[in-house]
Order: structure tokens, then C-alpha cells, then sequence
């Protein structure tokens, strides 16, 4: 058989061509539009059927309804609250959360990386850490309220609490999954411990705490509300304690949804510094499987 009978009869290769950068953006540009349109569509629907049977199935004094909500939060910021401008005390609430965001973070980061490579001192101190996360959070935001007044100073120490223990298991963990051909390979090389520890630890270890931070700020903005609920002169956890007190239940509702967006705004900032951090490294498979 010659050599063009085999080249005819063969099959073709099938292997699919790249796409260009013009036809892989147009791709994820309608993905984009259908996910926000879905995404709308849902919302829209929830809220419709939640305010239609407000009105007729079910008592809206207890469950509320869309629309009621809308007029608190235009009440709250038009005219205010009952504890001065909702600004402000979206701010107080915020600070809070911030810090106590920061500083568990931090502590989390730090104390999850030296265990995860310092194995005797992790075994040394595992029930200590274990019982220290198994005590309810409620009880220490109540002892911050005793230790620490009615201040910031106790929603802080609750939203710090909370952050810890996340990003801290988190860091752990990614210390301890390091592949140790790397390690070994940089100790040859002559790498420091320090060394060692900036370029070949803390990079392997960044998507366990970047990980956890998508879910540590939302629980910095639950310890904040949870003493703010226990005791303050400020924020939005004292805003919901008294609509509960009032049986206002549009304003439970709206203190909820402004966390709730604060929450949305701080997990998109979250993740545009997750994409800069992790820009060097190559994309996964469901974002290549969109493109």
C-alpha cells in the first residue's frame, strides 16, 4: 500500500483547536450574563411568591413581606433609627468586623503555620485548642461583654474569636500538606528557615487561607452583630435586638439584608485579592472548562 493510500484512509486528527482570546472572552462574557440572569430571575421569583402569600396565606405581622422591608430600610435611611443614622451604625458594626477580621486572620495565619511545621508543639497543644473551639460563642461574647464593657472593644475580642479558629485549622492544614520533595529540595539549596518559610511554605499553603478567609469575614460580621446583640450602644445587633424587642419584624429583616451585603461586598473584595495573589498560578479545570 503506498504511502498516499495510507495518508488518504487515515483518520483526521480531531484534536480541537484553541479558541482565540476574542471568541474565549465572548464565551465567558455570555456565561457571565446568563449566570446574572438566572441569578435575577430567582431572586425576582422569591420575593414575588414571599409578598404574594404575605398577603394571602400567611400572617405578614410575624413574617413580613418585601415591601415592608423596602419601607423600613427607606425609614432607616432617610430618616434614621432609633439609635441615631443608619450610617453610623453600619460603621460601628463595620469597624468591628474589620478588626476583629485583621487580627484573627493575622493570628490564625501565624499560629496555624508554626504548628503545622512544628509538630511536638501541635501535639503539646491540640486539647487545649480543641476545647478552647468547642466553647459556645455565645458564652464568650457574654464574658467579653463583663471583661471588656459595652465598647468596641468586646465585639472586637467576639469577631476575633470566630475568625481565629477559621483561618487557623485552615493554615494548619495547608502547612502540614507542603509537598516535602519541595522542602527538601530548598534545604539543599541552602534555604534558611525563614527562607524556607517565605518562598516555599507560605506560597504552598495560600489557598488553605485564602480558602478560609471567603467564610472568616462573614464570621467577623457574626461576632460583631452577636455582641452588639449581647450588649452595645451601637450597630446593627442592637438595631435588631430592639426591632425583636418592638415584634418588628421589617426591621429584623432589614438589619439582616444590610449584613447580608456587607458580607457580599466583602467576598468580592476577597476574591479579586485571591485572583491577584494567585495569578501565577495556572487555572483550574471548571474555569477551563467555561472557556
Amino acid at each position: 500500500m503506498s504511502l498516499e493510500t495510507l495518508t488518504q484512509t487515515s483518520p483526521p486528527d480531531t484534536a480541537p483547536a484553541a479558541a482565540p482570546p476574542s471568541t474565549r472572552r465572548r464565551r465567558t462574557s455570555r456565561h457571565g450574563l446568563a449566570v446574572a440572569g438566572v441569578r435575577l430571575a430567582l431572586v425576582v421569583a422569591w420575593l414575588a411568591s414571599w409578598e404574594l402569600a404575605a398577603r394571602t396565606v400567611i400572617d405578614p405581622f410575624y413574617y413580613s413581606m418585601p415591601s415592608a422591608i423596602w419601607d423600613k430600610l427607606v425609614v432607616w435611611f432617610t430618616d434614621g433609627t432609633s439609635q441615631g443614622t443608619i450610617w453610623e451604625n453600619i460603621a460601628v458594626t463595620l469597624e468591628e468586623a474589620v478588626l476583629g477580621f485583621v487580627l484573627g486572620t493575622l493570628a490564625g495565619v501565624v499560629l496555624g503555620v508554626v504548628l503545622g511545621r512544628a509538630r511536638f508543639l501541635a501535639d503539646v497543644l491540640a486539647p487545649f485548642i480543641k476545647g478552647a473551639n468547642a466553647i459556645p460563642r455565645i458564652v464568650l461574647a457574654s464574658l467579653f461583654v463583663i471583661w471588656f464593657g459595652l465598647g468596641m472593644s468586646s465585639k472586637v475580642a467576639t469577631a476575633f474569636v470566630l475568625v481565629f479558629f477559621a483561618v487557623f485549622f485552615n493554615a494548619f492544614q495547608g502547612a502540614r500538606e507542603v509537598d516535602r520533595t519541595l522542602v527538601d529540595n530548598a534545604r539543599i539549596l541552602g534555604a534558611t528557615r525563614w527562607s524556607l518559610m517565605r518562598t516555599v511554605i507560605l506560597p504552598s499553603a495560600t489557598s488553605w487561607i485564602l480558602a478560609s478567609m471567603h467564610v472568616a469575614f462573614g464570621f467577623a460580621l457574626i461576632g460583631a452583630i452577636v455582641g452588639e446583640y449581647t450588649g452595645a450602644d451601637k450597630g446593627l445587633g442592637l438595631l435588631i435586638n430592639h426591632s425583636q424587642g418592638n415584634f418588628d419584624a421589617p426591621g429584623i429583616y432589614a438589619g439582616m439584608l444590610i449584613s447580608t451585603v456587607l458580607a457580599l461586598v466583602a467576598e468580592l473584595l476577597i476574591s479579586k485579592l485571591e485572583r491577584r495573589l494567585t495569578a501565577w498560578r495556572p487555572p483550574s479545570a471548571s474555569q477551563s472548562a467555561v472557556l
